[in-house]
């Protein structure tokens, strides 16, 4: 008899997790715990997803750290600091920027690949719910369902996701209705 795989909830941080920094309607992350604002309904999405079995897991591209703007221990604090208040399994980071090439950061699925694996997660039966085009297409190119959070932003915007909505809270659900 096959054993069942696990499945994930796959989310971007900033934007999904805590608010954004948005400068000239584009996102940014917080410069500090101090400016990190859990967004709300996430906790009670969050745990409601728990409840339901699904692993969460953060996946989030962190290029100020390559930049040298920020100090990975800052994204660290940030992590450390969420993870107090939120049911969170794992987090994930890519610390690249664009030029390196690497296969960890979104748009590529390695970040989800390396969480799949280490938890045993269907892909096919799991979730990316991320606010930026390129949770979006990480989230298709590891096979995930896929749920973008529209807040408008002045940027590229994904052309393909299975769904899109306006908070963490309507994802949730969404999830949770066995679509």
């Amino acid at each position: 008899m096959d054993r069942i795989k696990r499945r994930a909830v796959f989310l971007d941080r900033d934007g999904v997790l805590n608010r954004a920094v948005v400068r000239e309607g584009k996102p940014y992350p917080p410069d500090s715990v101090a400016e990190v604002e859990i967004l709300p309904g996430v906790v009670s999405a969050l745990q409601r997803l728990k409840e339901a079995g699904y692993f969460l897991i953060v996946v989030s591209n962190q290029p100020d750290v390559a930049r040298c703007r920020t100090p990975r221990t800052t994204v660290e604090a940030i992590n450390s600091h969420l993870a107090e208040h939120l049911p969170i399994d794992r987090f994930i980071m890519c610390y690249h920027d664009s030029i390196d090439g690497c296969n960890c950061r979104k748009p590529r699925p390695g970040m989800l690949f390396s969480g799949a694996k280490e938890f045993d997660v269907d892909l096919a039966a799991s979730f990316m719910v991320g606010d930026r085009w390129r949770d979006v297409e990480a989230g298709i190119a590891a096979g995930c369902k896929t749920i973008f959070i529209d807040y408008g932003y002045d940027e590229k915007r994904p052309q393909l996701f299975d769904f899109r909505v306006s908070s963490i809270n309507e994802a949730a659900n969404t999830i949770l209705e066995g679509v």
